[in-house]
């Protein structure tokens, strides 16, 4: 999807989820075409962000609960839980953010990859749940994202009792950066992506880099980092083009 800027073409690749029979889960097919697509040209200069929709009512159900049968092998159940967690792992590490563009249920594994995402705008009719323990599945993959994005206690009700949370409860706690109305959620999306579009790539690459590798770190060590951080952005090229810009009141022209 061509995002315009300042006379200059970028894009936006939009990954949508398109197994309506299956709810859209996260089978292993599914997973590893979800991988394929985020990898694809991930170092383009012109790629700028990446949208992950879905089609129909349900955004994801999670893990394709047929293939996790005692009829296929623990090899296999370990494939899919590993390919699943590297999935949700890579789009942490990709250079660009990640959208997800939610309208109706993400529950699971696609609860968990609405968490994984950078940035997350819903639908004010979408739902959130880890149903897992409802089935006797307990939802300990999703619970590693959902933990990281909502307080705990919020977290472990969801995975305790398996009930769904609105988008409203969503926003609330974390899950999610936007709710917008059904018929306002595209626009909402696509103008956070142009405004992503409209800025430096090597800047918001390493902003995006370096917000994760400090997450985990000591106060004194996340600034450090940072710090360093700080001083590698002034020496980029569109980082003097930006600061002088401003000095001179004027549009930055970015390299990239």
């Amino acid at each position: 999807m061509p995002l315009e800027k300042h006379g200059k073409t970028w894009s936006s690749r939009n990954i949508v989820l398109s197994d309506l029979k299956k709810r859209n889960a996260l089978s292993l097919a599914m997973l590893r075409s979800l991988q394929s697509d985020l990898l694809h040209e991930a170092e383009s200069k012109d790629l700028r962000v990446i949208i992950i929709s879905a089609e129909g009512p349900v955004f994801s159900s999670g893990h394709d609960l047929k293939e996790l049968t005692d009829e296929r092998s623990p090899d296999y159940h370990t494939k899919v839980f590993q390919t699943c967690s590297e999935v949700m792992l890579l789009i942490q590490k990709l250079p660009v953010p990640v959208i997800a563009m939610v309208n109706g249920l993400a529950t699971a594994a696609g609860c968990q990859l609405v968490a994984s995402c950078d940035i997350a705008v819903a639908s004010d009719k979408s739902s959130f749940a880890t149903p897992g323990v409802n089935i006797g599945l307990f939802c300990s993959t999703p619970g590693v994202a959902l933990g990281r994005a909502v307080p705990r206690k919020v977290a472990l009700e969801m995975l305790f009792t398996g009930e769904p949370i609105s988008a409203q409860e969503a926003l609330l706690h974390g899950l999610l950066s936007k709710v917008v109305p059904e018929e306002q959620l595209e626009e909402e999306t696509m103008r956070i992506a142009k405004k992503i579009a409209s800025l430096s790539r090597p800047v918001v690459s390493l902003g995006k880099a370096t917000f994760y590798r400090q997450l985990p770190q000591d106060l004194q060590t996340a600034y450090h980092l940072t710090s360093q951080t700080m001083v590698d952005n002034v020496a980029l090229k569109d980082g003097q083009e930006g600061i002088k810009a401003f000095i001179q009141k004027r549009k930055p022209i970015w390299s990239q």
